[in-house]
């Protein structure tokens, strides 16, 4: 069965609307899959997911949503390991395992798979954690909405200054270069 890019499945819903009966749904992402799907970063790099890791912080931070990224074994690690860096849960799988065999796995130890929205655009891996319930949003849209603006913003639009404002804090401003304050 495939699958449309840029949606998410099996809802046909966009990302954005990633909710459940109005709370938040974890998202659990493919790291290295993301990365080989998102505009000026590459698997070649060694700090791919270093740059993944700050781009998905500056976006929990946008969207507050609960983000786990997961990654391929690293060539130094033989241990799995798991660190928190901006709202943002990095886990490591260990040598003799995989990043898809631990996202499965959290999916399978869930009380609610339906829980899950799993970013990945591996087609075997899209499988699994479907067939046990968890929702699966392609790499391809998830790397749009990373680099999206955030909806709504604070509702106040950004009015430039007018010429006597300008004037009016020029006027402030070089006088604390002269060292007068206005007490």
């Amino acid at each position: 069965m495939s699958r449309p890019k840029g949606l998410c499945w099996p809802k046909r819903e966009p990302l954005l609307r990633s909710t459940i009966e109005g709370k938040s749904v974890p998202v659990l992402i493919d790291g290295h899959n993301l990365i080989g799907r998102l505009p000026g970063m590459s698997l070649q790099d060694p700090d791919d997911e270093e740059g993944l890791v700050r781009l998905l912080a500056s976006y929990a931070s946008r969207t507050k949503k609960a983000i786990t990224v997961v990654f391929d074994p690293g060539e130094a690690s033989s241990l799995a390991h798991t660190r928190r860096h901006g709202g943002v849960t990095v886990v490591f799988a260990p040598r003799g395992s995989n990043a898809d065999a631990l996202i499965v796995r959290r999916v399978l130890d869930s009380h609610n798979p339906r829980e899950w929205l799993v970013v990945t655009s591996d087609h075997e891996l899209t499988a699994k954690v479907s067939r046990l319930g968890a929702r699966v949003c392609s790499a391809e849209a998830f790397a749009v909405e990373l680099h999206a603006p955030q909806a709504g913003g604070t509702g106040r639009k950004e009015m430039p200054l007018s010429n006597d404002e300008v004037a009016a804090w020029l006027q402030v401003f070089e006088k604390r270069q002269r060292g007068e304050t206005s007490q």
